[in-house]
């Protein structure tokens, strides 16, 4: 059941399910089966993709892919997220971290330096914008989705950003699922200015969505989600229970969507929509 606040248009139920399909395809270990696309995971809502570029960085352990999705008519980018061993110290981390970046070219918006640094100060950058113009020539100037889980949300979010500034795409939408708090409100409004078409899925508790903290009495200079939130959990009428998947408002801090709970589950964090967001 889809539940919204008059912003019915934003959000594609179908298009969530196949992109959290994707993110969950970048966590496969064995890159030769994601390269040629047979992993077990690289079929149903994903079925013939067209594979055009792996992205590793080995120094910093990230890595990304990035394809031609013939059913969606889009190029997708996919990030992998937090590395499965290490997920519960980088979680408590986030507890901690403090805005301490001013993004370019944008007079008041803060970032953290992590997030901002594994998208613009590693190889992902370059090797993202070679792989998309190398797409270009192949399936011409199509539009872009760029997604990822976690830590790969984050990085989404900077690609999508940087391809929107630089004009990669004639249209670019970003998909992200179980994504932390990356900048401030400054932030979060360019952001939302220059990529609209965004949604940000939190699963029911999801511990990470809420790192780190947002405080709601400084609002220029804590964290700040930017929009659109869909929020999905269980919703008990009487006897009846049922999953919702409710469109917040367009502040990205919607008191009445997954702020109105405590996030506290790594459970949560781990499957959006049925799918995995682990390693294989």
């Amino acid at each position: 059941m889809i539940k919204d606040r008059g912003l019915p248009s934003v959000y594609n139920d179908t298009l969530a399910k196949i992109l959290a399909q994707y993110a969950s395809v970048a966590y496969l270990r064995e890159t030769t089966k994601l390269v040629s696309w047979t992993c077990s995971r690289c079929n149903g809502l994903t079925k013939g993709f067209e594979f055009v570029e792996l992205i590793v960085d080995v120094e910093h352990n990230l890595q990304a892919y990035v394809g031609f999705a013939n059913n969606l008519n889009s190029f997708v980018i996919s990030f992998r997220g937090t590395q499965g061993n290490s997920i519960q110290n980088w979680i408590a981390n986030l507890y901690l971290i403090k805005l301490d970046l001013h993004y370019p070219d944008m007079p008041g918006a803060m970032v953290h330096h992590g997030f901002y640094s594994s998208y613009y100060n590693t190889t992902m950058q370059n090797a993202v914008l070679n792989a998309i113009k190398k797409a270009k020539k192949v399936y011409g100037n199509n539009s872009i989705i760029v997604t990822g889980h976690s830590l790969g949300g984050a990085m989404a979010s900077f690609c999508a950003l940087d391809l929107k500034i630089r004009g990669e795409a004639k249209n670019i939408e970003a998909i992200t699922f179980g994504l932390p708090r990356i900048g401030n409100a400054i932030f979060a409004s360019y952001y939302s200015r220059f990529v609209p078409q965004t949604i940000r899925v939190v699963n029911n508790h999801d511990i990470v969505p809420h790192l780190p903290p947002y405080n709601r009495f400084f609002p220029h200079t804590t964290y700040h989600h930017f929009p659109i939130e869909v929020w999905i959990h269980t919703v008990q009428n009487g006897s009846l229970v049922h999953t919702e998947e409710e469109v917040c408002d367009g502040s990205g801090e919607d008191p009445c969507c997954s702020r109105s709970v405590i996030g506290y589950s790594k459970a949560d964090h781990l499957t959006y929509y049925g799918q995995k967001m682990s390693y294989y």
